[in-house]
């Protein structure tokens, strides 16, 4: 499948409102949140693009086409939607600019999911990284 040409989606929140942006230009994607709490925080691409509060349940599973485990510290893993903690500073904000593998972006889309915690790099299926916070959905 080709690249995704450059796409800027809406993070949002489980209640709607606005937690920044994601934006992906052909396999980089930048993260620029706001209006989180200081830490560090999960950060995964999951299968499916749709981003419907208040839980995120609706962008599926961490995307996994290789079937592989969760974390980079894991000897089953890692699989292809695990990605580095996002670090917040103390204003509540925090940017990251990567590289994605191709195919993120299939028939039923993707997104990045920011969850509450940090995530541990092992434990599988999401790190122990706790609630989906925000979402941003992409779709071909």
């Amino acid at each position: 499948m080709a690249p995704v040409a450059a796409v800027a989606a809406p993070l949002v929140r489980g209640d709607g409102s606005p937690a920044g942006t994601a934006t992906l230009n052909g396999n980089e994607l930048t993260i620029a949140a706001t209006g989180l709490a200081p830490g560090p925080h999960g950060l995964h691409l999951h299968a499916v693009g749709l981003c419907q509060g208040p839980d995120f349940a609706s962008a599926g599973p961490h995307w996994n086409p290789t079937n592989r485990k969760h974390g980079t510290e894991n000897a089953e893993g890692p699989h292809l939607g695990d990605l580095p903690n996002l670090d917040v500073g103390a204003d509540g904000k925090g940017s990251v600019t990567l590289t994605v593998p191709d195919g993120f972006i299939d028939a039923d889309g993707g997104a990045v999911v920011i969850h509450a915690g940090p995530v541990d790099n092992k434990t599988d299926p999401a790190g122990n990284s706790g609630a989906r916070i925000a979402c941003a959905p992409f779709t071909r």
